[in-house]
């Protein structure tokens, strides 16, 4: 490691294809920035001459998860299979009426982000939001504030890096983030012997494209030169619609069903497909919708009041949920782990058949990062048949992406 640079290593993330757009990077050396790639996903750039101390390249490898990330194992806590570490599982929902309605699905992560700052029991929350003065852009913020929380309230399914915002590893404050974004900073204040914030997380099925957005405004009808005054992926309702209004107070909206399944979701970029943690293995709280199904268990996107899916993954996260309860912010119902996978049948797939995937892009020729304790093989081994298919499918779309064309 000692031979190799961090802007060496960066690069090769980069290049393979394995920058998932976190940030952590742009935390370790801040001569580094996140800007939006060609293709619309954040990557670092070299801005300024390093700032980063000796070491650097060796903290980088060990949290960037382009490179590794190791699942979660905590003594006296149960690490279910697919879910991962469950010290305590909840159907939820915010005691706010207002949050509730403004998150994605419960507005949990919402009141608490709101309730942790106004109670003084952390000096920030780093999150995301839309950007103020282009609301089809995504942005780190820090949270603040009752009214900043709501402000960052509901998904935002677009390249933002949360990690590079000051603030993210601050022992003293809370970050909420994608789960890439939080194995790093659990993995970076392992390596550096800190403590980590308090680490939020959420489900997360990938990060589409910039160009996805302006790609769906403009078949509804808002082109990239129409000012913009709120856009919305989710929210204000459960699911909630996808939502733009401009500033001569026109609204476009479709369902979050046309929105995320047909035009955002296939867009992911490549290493969100290969990912080993969608459901938030690193942080202390996990939140997800904890959806209505069919009878064959795939999730119904009627409109009702939101419900999330709370997992508290260690002892602290167990704790902050305890006592939100008893501040009367949140309202629970204790659920087991099995009930939070039977209505999320994309991660559970997901898990089940990545060694498969891993496999396959790897005989195609694929760099990919080194996954540990996630338990893949027995997995991918309990469902050989679907493994084997999903490497023989992956094997075919890798080396065609790799294949120069005549």
């Amino acid at each position: 490691m000692a031979e190799q640079s961090l802007d060496t290593l960066v690069a090769r993330v980069v290049d393979t294809g394995n920058c998932s757009g976190c940030g952590t990077c742009a935390l370790i050396d801040r001569g580094l920035e996140m800007r939006l790639s060609a293709d619309g996903f954040m990557r670092p750039v070299r801005e300024r001459p390093g700032t980063a101390p000796a070491g650097a390249a060796r903290r980088f490898a060990t949290a960037c998860p382009g490179m590794t990330v190791r699942g979660q194992h905590h003594d006296g806590i149960p690490y279910h299979p697919v879910l991962g570490p469950v010290a305590g599982a909840w159907e939820a929902s915010a005691t706010d009426p207002e949050i509730r309605r403004r998150g994605s699905s419960g507005g949990v992560l919402t009141a608490l982000s709101a309730w942790l700052v106004e109670s003084g029991e952390v000096a920030q929350v780093v999150g995301a939001a839309r950007a103020q003065d282009e609301p089809r852009r995504t942005v780190p913020v820090r949270i603040v504030s009752r009214a900043e929380a709501l402000g960052s309230a509901g998904s935002r399914y677009a390249p933002v890096a949360v990690c590079a915002q000051e603030g993210s590893s601050d022992p003293a404050g809370a970050t909420v983030g994608k789960p890439c974004e939080i194995s790093a900073l659990r993995a970076l204040a392992d390596h550096d012997g800190t403590t980590a914030p308090l680490l939020m997380s959420f489900f997360c099925a990938g990060t589409p494209s910039q160009h996805a957005t302006q790609d769906l405004l403009t078949e509804l009808g808002v082109p990239a030169a129409e000012p913009l005054s709120d856009l919305w992926y989710r929210g204000r309702g459960w699911p909630g619609r996808f939502t733009a209004r401009t500033e001569q107070g026109r609204q476009a909206d479709t369902s979050y069903d046309e929105s995320w399944g047909a035009a955002l979701g296939p867009t992911v970029q490549w290493r969100c497909k290969i990912c080993p943690d969608g459901l938030g293995e690193s942080s202390d709280l996990t939140a997800g919708d904890f959806w209505r199904s069919d009878e064959r268990g795939y999730p119904l996107f009627t409109e009702s009041d939101g419900f999330s899916a709370l997992v508290a993954r260690t002892e602290r996260g167990l704790d902050v949920v305890q006592r939100a309860v008893a501040a009367g912010v949140l309202t629970v119902r204790p659920i087991t782990a099995d009930d939070v996978v039977a209505v999320q049948p994309s991660q559970r797939r997901r898990r089940r058949t990545l060694l498969g995937r891993l496999t396959g892009a790897r005989a195609a020729g694929a760099r990919i990062p080194r996954y540990s304790r996630f338990g893949l093989l027995p997995l991918g081994a309990h469902h050989a048949r679907e493994s084997l298919r999903t490497a023989r499918g992956t094997f075919r779309r890798v080396r065609a992406r790799r294949t120069p064309r005549p």
